[in-house]
């Protein structure tokens, strides 16, 4: 049977690892390489890694860090790339198919798609034509809206015209390889995962599903692995703010018999 996936998830902001709340307020937690370094060495399974940048700026002005400060993102994805040793989602001002290529030459396994694929999903169904249905990872952005869960664009600013149902129907049908599911109303929140919107997802959809938003404890990992059949679980404060939270999160799951790799520690 396959594994299921553990996915630290890292949002960067003009060079710096943000930690996030409803996709509205943001606070610099450090720096990208350390991140990765530290998700590698605890066993992350895969990792994403999302530029919500509203600038081209990417220098953090810390030489003091030995932190190699970068003019543009593939150019930062290029260099933690040299320490990852999982799979690696990067996403964030997709707009073209050069714009994938780049991301999959600066280092990244498969490419998040988010406003663009929304905006024109005929430019879906050529990403996928070109790269392939396994690199393509349609990232879905949620929130609760008027008694409905309504599907955002530009990091989580305008309302989009598909309803969940129809937007989910959509990426199936033009070829996604995965869908991220990510709740905007639980982003920041630690009070779980938003199990009506996971079912919904798995319902609309035969294809893997990583859930994200909202987890805040141990348990709440074991609750949805437990509860829903998500192919990945992801998670950004959460990880970042808990020593070893990768390596002990997985131990739990683990050792509750719930289908993910056996925990272990990786040296650099």
């Amino acid at each position: 049977m396959k594994k299921r996936r553990l996915i630290p998830l890292i949002l960067i902001k003009n060079g710096f690892v943000v930690q996030s709340r409803n996709f509205q307020t943001f606070q610099k937690i450090g720096v990208p390489l350390t991140s990765v370094k530290r998700f590698t060495e605890f066993g992350a399974d895969e990792i994403i890694i999302l530029d919500i940048s509203r600038e081209n700026l990417y220098d953090i002005n810390r030489d003091d860090l030995n932190f190699s400060n970068e003019s543009n993102f593939p150019r930062l994805v290029k260099n933690i790339s040299k320490t990852c040793f999982m799979p690696m989602t990067v996403g964030g001002k997709i707009k073209s198919l050069s714009d994938i290529e780049l991301y999959l030459l600066s280092g990244a396994d498969k490419v998040s798609i988010n406003t663009a694929a929304i905006l024109n999903p005929e430019f879906l169904k050529l990403a996928v034509r070109e790269f392939g249905s396994q690199c393509i990872v349609n990232s879905v952005d949620v929130k609760f809206l008027n008694n409905e869960y309504s599907v955002f664009i530009d990091n989580g600013r305008k309302k989009c015209p598909y309803s969940l149902n129809e937007w989910l129907k959509i990426s199936e049908q033009c070829g996604s390889g995965e869908i991220l599911i990510n709740s905007i109303d639980r982003d920041g929140t630690g009070i779980g995962f938003d199990f009506n919107l996971i079912n919904i997802t798995l319902s609309a959809v035969n294809m893997p599903i990583i859930c994200c938003g909202g987890a805040g404890k141990f348990d709440d990992f074991i609750e949805v692995a437990s509860k829903t059949d998500v192919d990945g679980i992801a998670a950004a404060n959460f990880f970042n703010y808990i020593d070893q939270s990768i390596f002990l999160t997985k131990k739990f799951l683990f050792e509750n018999n719930l289908n993910f790799r056996e925990p272990k520690l990786i040296e650099l």
